[in-house]
C-alpha cells in the first residue's frame, strides 16, 4: 500500500522532472537525453499533475472537423506533432479520428506512442526546431501540437513549418503554456504569419486549464494557400 507520504514524494518528484524539462534551452542532445530517462514515468508524472492539455486539444480538433471539414471523421488525416507517448492520439481516437500520424524528437517516446496502437505511423528523431524534410507540403487536414510550445523545447518559428504541412483551409491546434507565451515571441510570430497571409487565428482560449502548476492558451489557426508556397529561404 502506498502511504500519503510516499504519494507526496512521488508528486514532488514528478513536479521536479516537469520543471527540469523547461530548462533545456531547446538543445537537441539535452532534450533527447532527458526524455530517454523520463519516458518510463512520463504518463504517471503528468497524470499526477492533472494534465488535461491533450483532452482540450483533441476536443478542439473535433469541433473544427465538425464545423468545417468533411463529415467522415475517420477519413480525416491528422498529425500529432511532437506526440510524446501518445496522450493526444488516445484522445483523438476516442473522438473518432483514425488516420493519425505522429512524430517526436525522442525515439523512446515515439516507441511508446507506437505501442498504443492509435497511430497509423509514428516517426522518431524528428526535430521540430528545423525543417520537417520528411513531410510533404499540404499533407494533413489538422495538425495538433500539445505540450511543445513550452519553455526549453520548441521555438515559436516552428509554427511556420506546421503551417506548411497542413492543407489550405485546414487547421493547426496548439497549446502554449502561459509562461512560454509571456517569455517568448510566440504572439509576434503569430502576427507575422497573419500579416504574411499564411494563417489566420480562428480562435484563442486564454488561460485555460492545462496542468496543476500553470494554465495555457489554446490556439486554433486556419491555414491559407500561402502556407504551402516556398519561403524565401527555399527559393
Amino acid at each position: 500500500m502506498t502511504t500519503r507520504d510516499q504519494l507526496t514524494a512521488l508528486e514532488q518528484a514528478a513536479r521536479k522532472r516537469i520543471k527540469d524539462s523547461h530548462a533545456l534551452d531547446g538543445d537537441v542532445g539535452r532534450l533527447v537525453h532527458f526524455y530517454r530517462g523520463w519516458v518510463s514515468s512520463y504518463n504517471l508524472d503528468v497524470g499526477r499533475e492533472g494534465y488535461c492539455g491533450p483532452t482540450v486539444v483533441a476536443e478542439l480538433a473535433s469541433a473544427m472537423q465538425t464545423a468545417y471539414l468533411a463529415n467522415d471523421r475517420a477519413a480525416i488525416p491528422i498529425l500529432d506533432a511532437a506526440c510524446g507517448t501518445g496522450l493526444v492520439g488516445g484522445q483523438l481516437k476516442r473522438l473518432g479520428f483514425r488516420l493519425i500520424d505522429g512524430f517526436d524528437l525522442s525515439e523512446e517516446m515515439a516507441e511508446m506512442a507506437r505501442k498504443t496502437g492509435v497511430y497509423r505511423h509514428v516517426q522518431g528523431d524528428v526535430n521540430l526546431n528545423g525543417p520537417l524534410s520528411g513531410y510533404s507540403s499540404a499533407t494533413y487536414d489538422i495538425t495538433v501540437c500539445c505540450g511543445v510550445f513550452t519553455l526549453g523545447h520548441v521555438r515559436p518559428d516552428a509554427l511556420r513549418e506546421l503551417a506548411r504541412i497542413t492543407r489550405p483551409n485546414g487547421f493547426i491546434i496548439a497549446s502554449t503554456r502561459k509562461s512560454y507565451a509571456d517569455a517568448t515571441s510566440f504572439e509576434d510570430e503569430v502576427q507575422r504569419l497573419q500579416d504574411a497571409g499564411v494563417l489566420v487565428t480562428a480562435q484563442c482560449l486564454n488561460d485555460g486549464k492545462y496542468i496543476a502548476e500553470e494554465g495555457a492558451h489554446y490556439w486554433v489557426f486556419q491555414v491559407t494557400g500561402k502556407a504551402n508556397a516556398p519561403t524565401e529561404e527555399q527559393l
